[in-house]
């Protein structure tokens, strides 16, 4: 049996959809995020949502920005979440759009608690988080037999912007063989020296990949000594992920994207 989009219940109103949009690729949209988008009053998203997935929002529905990028001036995230209540408690169909997973490094979690402090029925629509996605269209995997049974998710920069005071990244450095850092463009520097000083070979593996999934997607592949430099040469910018371990070697083999093109991903 075919599974359609129409198959699934549309967003109630008055109810609140917290929804992952993925790394950018709109091909990486569940269905039921799908269905959202096709439903939704009104769609609340953030910085790293793709126009390319924005366009697929029913006729009429209003778009309404809600973003948060690091150094710029954004809206608070209790802001955000009071707005989500505003919205539903007006009976509008309610759609809060964000990048990659909503639980994952996406502060899903305290618009939940605050919809639920508030009454507001809601879902929660898991997306294909960019640490897997983004190394997926690198051709990096998360894990592979001969390198790694662990891995570490983890975030390279506090709210305010500075490097995660709360992260131990000596525990880190020895528990994980491989790290996908997200938002870690801004404080490379420190995450290399504090990684070498806790024991990773200088000449480790790294791949540092921007717009995941998307047309414009960079990858560069150095080591741990080199990426601030070869970042700043490279001029990579960010939405920026860091990968750090054995597995980024196994891109020679698995860089799908530039067999398929002939050339190597840039």
């Amino acid at each position: 049996m075919t599974l359609s989009p129409i198959d699934l219940p549309a967003i109630e109103p008055g109810t609140v959809w917290l929804v992952g949009a993925g790394p950018g690729d709109p091909g990486l949209l569940t269905l039921w995020a799908l269905k959202a988008l096709q439903s939704a009053d009104i769609v609340v998203y953030d910085a790293l949502v793709a126009p390319s997935i924005l366009s697929l929002a029913r006729d009429g529905a209003v778009l309404e920005h809600a973003g948060k990028r690091g150094g710029k001036p954004s809206k608070q995230q209790p802001d955000i979440s009071l707005r989500l209540v505003e919205l539903a408690q007006q009976g509008l169909r309610v759609l809060r759009l964000k990048g990659g997973d909503p639980f994952l490094f996406g502060r899903g979690g305290e618009e939940g608690i605050a919809l639920a402090a508030a009454h507001i029925p809601f879902r929660i629509v898991p997306g294909i988080t960019a640490g897997i996605g983004g190394l997926a269209y690198a051709g990096i995997p998360a894990t592979h037999r001969d390198t790694n049974s662990a891995i570490a998710f983890v975030t390279g920069q506090a709210s305010g912007g500075a490097l995660p005071e709360s992260v131990d990244w000596d525990a880190l450095s020895k528990g994980a063989p491989v790290l996908v850092i997200y938002m870690a463009l801004r404080n490379l520097d420190a995450i290399a020296r504090r990684l070498i000083a806790a024991g990773r070979a200088p000449d480790e593996a790294v791949a540092i990949i921007s717009d995941a999934t998307l047309p414009t997607q960079r990858v560069i592949e150095t080591t741990l000594e080199k990426a601030v430099q070869d970042a700043a040469d490279a001029a990579i910018e960010p939405p920026a992920l860091i990968a750090v371990g054995p597995v980024v070697r196994l891109r020679r083999e698995l860089d799908w994207i530039g067999r398929l093109t002939g050339l190597p991903t840039p």
